[in-house]
């Protein structure tokens, strides 16, 4: 489970309702069905409207993504594993690694091996990989485009939703009670469309674009990988030089755990 959508939801909530609460409005007051049903089903219904149905058949999957983490594996894991290939494929030839397949769960690297494996040279390997991943972004960004969307639709629905408390509120303009209330309800409105616009719709959009980010840094990583083991580079290079998509701090574990490798086979 991905711990920070779940645990921003909680304090956008604890927030909001902790907040009306000091100034002194009670967090009923968010039931409001009218505001609910004006800014939900509103903006679902923009959404819908302004993507084509394969793209919304998406959403119950996006939000999949959003709540939990997808399984694939980290620079951390691929440094010594592509270390290891080199050297089983330096001492005993590119086909040898062909044993190496069935051990590998990420189809994107399964099928650069693959092809490393039947022989293809490295331009189109690179070719290949690269616009998998160029394809990959591309659904991604539609994807993210739906949330982002909807955060904009959300507040410019609120407005809509306080134009129409207003519009009530005008109709009871001799009964002072009911007048304060149809105002309230006019400006809840507004709220809950900002609210879910800029504290929901925008963030889970934001989400999304990073975990793409990370994920395309992970196969990059893997198209250097496989290219480089493919060359036959030296299996210590080949660590130096994917080591520099890691932080500093997490570059100098790699290196100080090579140099100690080093110390004990020396």
């Amino acid at each position: 489970m991905d711990k920070t959508s779940v645990i921003g939801l909680i304090l956008a909530i604890i927030a909001v309702g902790v907040g009306m609460t000091l100034k002194g409005v009670h967090p009923s007051n968010l039931l409001n069905a009218p505001a609910l049903l004006i800014i939900i089903l509103g903006t679902i219904a923009a959404v819908t409207i302004a993507f084509p149905t394969n793209e919304i058949k998406k959403v119950p999957k996006l939000f999949g993504i959003l709540f939990k983490d997808k399984k694939i594996p980290t620079i951390q894991e691929l440094i010594p594993l592509f270390s290891d290939w080199a050297q089983v494929a330096r001492k005993e030839g590119l086909l040898a690694l062909e044993a190496k397949l069935t051990d590998i769960d990420d189809p994107f690297l399964k099928n650069g091996l693959l092809m490393a494996v039947d022989g293809q040279n490295a331009d189109f390997i690179r070719d290949v990989m690269s616009e998998e991943i160029e394809a990959m972004e591309e659904r991604h960004q539609a994807n993210a485009t739906i949330f982002s969307q909807a955060g904009t639709y959300a507040p410019t629905l609120g407005v809509l939703g306080a134009v129409v408390g207003l519009i009530a509120a005008l109709s009871h303009m001799d009964d002072t009670a009911a007048l304060g209330e149809a105002i309230a309800a006019a400006f809840i409105a507004t709220m809950m469309g900002i609210f879910t616009g800029y504290v929901i719709w925008h963030p889970f959009a934001n989400k999304l674009k990073r975990k793409s980010k990370q994920e395309v840094k992970v196969k990059e990583v893997m198209i250097e990988g496989v290219l480089s083991v493919l060359e036959g580079q030296a299996p210590k290079a080949i660590e130096q030089k994917l080591a520099t998509y890691l932080p500093v701090s997490e570059r100098m574990k790699i290196e100080s755990s090579v140099t100690e490798g080093e110390n004990v086979n020396g």
